[in-house]
């Protein structure tokens, strides 16, 4: 067994990286190649044809049915002029993954024959099996049917001989079965909720997109040395493993010369995910050694997540092509730093970014307070729904780390800002501002000629920081869907605008000036969304009691945080906007809280069986070495002499004992705590019970696990240990 263990290693340092067939264009001419993208539609579509397409995509209008058969025929002849033969609709389920069942380009001739056909019916709508993938109870085994619903706001593209065509997928009735579909509502209810405001200050605007860079954290294992590991292929994470000597503690990862292999397969990736249309730009070293980034240029949120999801799959693909094993799980290692999604989310419009600290009018910098107060206001008001929208059972063993955001919701915005909003709070508004004739309004506040340059630095700690023309959500964890996160930010800032322009409009119709109405309002606010401001360290329990007493969501339990979705006032916004129902929200919580249980669930099985088939017989049988050591010595040296010479190992033999008895009572007691919580009816207290009893009970056994690495030697081990797993070679 031990043999075994060491042959694997040795393979995996001795792999050399694949020759990377790179493209004889440059970057800029492969661009979007396997897209259908304007530049095909225009070619493969005909002039009225295309411009109603782009009509639907640029203004939302509603897609005229009429066009649909010409639409498919024209992507069918670029997927079959590109190698295709096949397509699928593409859709995002509730499984944090993504789902596609594939179709070939073939009808019957109704001659005994077949032909390449592809309808715009075909396209347009297809129906799924609802009742197989996670629906928290809205449609049951006997109530099979649902819909996925092309999706012309994110273009089709190929992967390998398919045209993948991204789609929501809804029930029979209705209700959302994804993100996607919740996502495009949350767009659209921030897109009408900002425009109004921005027509305050600029009736030309027309339409308000939010905007996603996501920054892509992850982990590369050898392919040998993963599959030689039973839980990271069952889990995603190692739940047994010792620290190292040496770590992430000298800081010579971040940053630095990127090993050859990982280059070999970062070069592949990037090369498929620009063919794709994937935007990536950035790549480096993240801390800890293993452990990789990867971000592309920022796009429009619909667009970025779909081109994220897309990408998680390309790395996984990519990976296996070089002997690797991506890992996504946010704490694939314990005592070293996980990986996480940042979301970079910004708001513009037809004209200019929203969220532009270097306004050029009065007019423009105003317009800017206002987003970043209501922002603030939607992140205060919903701080507990938020933190919801990023845990999981997987995120749940980042977040609050020294590594990660705190599992409080806070906002950072910098000495300049915060000193901004307090001046704009106190002063009078007679000092705050003058008006100038038809210039409007001049603000007359040193602060914000200064705001035009950054010297002001960055927290780490925060999970919602601004960082110059955009807000950072540093919270959501690898494996995440980002559609998760943005449908509550989207939602929760759509519905503080729109409280926003309710009470301004109300000023006004009392007589009030627009510009003094404004000013009142954001006054108000600002005073309000205070307790969400925090610029210190938020690892610090200094601020864990700060922000209790500031009336913030300080719940660290993962299934708790989740009633926040049922909150009266979460369902009131959600509502409001339109964009999911109290029943979608209600089914989504019980997917949420099962899908927990089953995480944990799967964990607890595998510590078990690894503790009682690996571990205790590698130890087990290390102590019988040790035992036959021991009555040598005695029969060679006997009596006192041989209890002195002896006494070590018989120490080792005593504590190995007491840990595979600890183990073993522990593994049983596991065993039984699972069987009284799986008789748990409800969801949510199933949940809770895996949380509170059986997840502390395998910390508990991982313990005696990595004291028993440190004790058994390395020869009889038979699990790749940290060292042995993180040093890429």
């Amino acid at each position: 067994m031990a043999n075994l263990r060491f042959n694997v290693v040795e393979r995996a340092f001795k792999k050399r990286p694949l020759p990377v067939e790179v493209p004889e264009m440059r970057p800029a001419e492969y661009y979007g190649k396997l897209v259908f993208n304007r530049e095909k539609m225009y070619k493969y579509l005909s002039l009225e044809v295309y411009e109603k397409l782009v009509d639907v995509i640029d203004n939302g209008t509603r897609l005229d049915r009429s066009i649909a058969d010409a639409v498919a025929q024209g992507m069918k002849q670029w997927a079959l002029d590109n190698g295709a033969t096949h397509y699928t609709h593409w859709f995002q389920p509730l499984t944090e993954g993504t789902a596609e069942k594939h179709d070939a380009f073939v009808v019957h001739d109704g001659k005994g024959g077949m032909m390449e056909d592809f309808s715009g019916k075909l396209l347009v709508q297809q129906e799924p099996d609802a009742s197989s993938f996670p629906n928290g109870g809205i449609r049951n085994t006997f109530e099979a049917r649902g819909y996925s619903a092309w999706d012309p706001t994110s273009p089709v593209f190929i992967i390998d001989d398919t045209l993948c065509i991204p789609t929501i997928f809804i029930s029979y009735t209705g209700e959302a079965l994804d993100y996607k579909a919740p996502l495009l509502k949350s767009l659209r209810a921030i897109n009408k909720a900002a425009t109004e405001v921005c027509q305050y200050f600029d009736p030309n605007v027309k339409q308000v997109h939010a905007n996603l860079g996501w920054e892509q954290e992850y982990f590369l294992v050898d392919e040998d040395l993963f599959f030689a590991r039973p839980d990271l292929v069952l889990t995603g994470r190692t739940l047994m493993g010792h620290d190292f000597a040496k770590n992430q503690q000298m800081d010579d990862h971040y940053f630095g010369t990127i090993p050859e292999r990982v280059q070999a397969y970062m070069k592949d990736l990037e090369i498929e995910a620009l063919q794709l249309g994937i935007p990536v730009k950035t790549r480096h070293n993240e801390v800890a050694p293993g452990q990789f980034e990867l971000a592309p240029i920022f796009e429009e949120c619909n667009l970025a997540v779909d081109h994220n999801m897309l990408l998680m799959s390309l790395m996984k693909k990519i990976a296996h092509k070089h002997s690797f094993r991506v890992l996504l799980h946010e704490k694939p290692f314990n005592g070293i730093n996980g990986s996480g999604k940042h979301n970079n989310w910004s708001l513009t419009t037809d004209t200019g970014v929203l969220l532009h600290r270097n306004g050029k009018t009065s007019e423009d910098n105003l317009r800017f307070v206002v987003f970043i107060v209501e922002t603030l206001m939607a992140v205060y008001k919903h701080n507990g729904l938020l933190k919801a929208s990023v845990m999981s059972a997987t995120n749940d063993h980042r977040l609050g780390a020294n590594e990660a955001p705190p599992a409080i919701i806070s906002s950072f915005l910098g000495t300049q800002l915060t000193e901004l909003l307090d001046h704009i709070e106190l002063a009078d508004k007679e000092e705050l501002f003058t008006f100038e004739g038809k210039q409007g309004m001049k603000l007359d506040i040193p602060e914000i000629p200064e705001l035009l340059i950054d010297n002001t630095d960055r927290n780490r700690t925060s999970p919602f920081a601004f960082t110059g023309n955009r807000f950072e959500f540093r919270a959501v964890g690898s494996e995440a869907n980002c559609a998760s996160a943005m449908i509550v930010l989207n939602t929760a800032v759509a519905e503080a605008l729109i409280h926003f322009k309710k009470r301004v409009d109300t000023l006004i119709a009392k007589g009030e000036n627009k510009t003094s109405a404004i000013i009142d309002i954001i006054r108000e606010d600002i005073k309000t969304c205070k307790p969400i401001r925090f610029d210190g360290n938020g690892y610090s329990e200094e601020w864990k009691q700060e922000a209790y007493k500031r009336g913030l969501d300080c719940e660290p339990s993962c299934p708790i945080c989740f009633d926040r979705y049922l909150d009266k006032e979460s369902v009131k916004m959600f509502e409001l906007t339109n964009v999911m129902t109290k029943n979608e929200l209600l089914a989504r919580n019980e997917v949420k809280w099962e899908t927990y249980t089953k995480r944990i669930q799967i964990e607890a099985r595998v510590i078990g069986d690894i503790a009682m088939n690996h571990i205790i017989p590698v130890a087990t049988e290390y102590q019988t070495l040790l035992a036959k050591n021991v009555k040598s010595m005695m029969d060679i040296f006997g009596g006192e002499e041989g209890k002195k010479l002896t006494e070590s190992n018989i120490s080792i033999i005593k504590d190995i004992a007491n840990r595979i008895k600890t183990i073993e009572i522990d593994v049983e007691e596991l065993v039984n705590t699972r069987k009284i919580a799986n008789k748990i009816e409800s969801q949510r207290k199933k949940a809770i019970a895996y949380h509170d009893t059986i997840a502390p009970k395998m910390e508990e056994i991982r313990y005696q696990i990595d004291k028993l690495e440190l004790i058994v030697s390395n020869e009889l081990w038979t699990l790749p240990k940290y060292r042995e797993l993180l040093f890429i070679r």
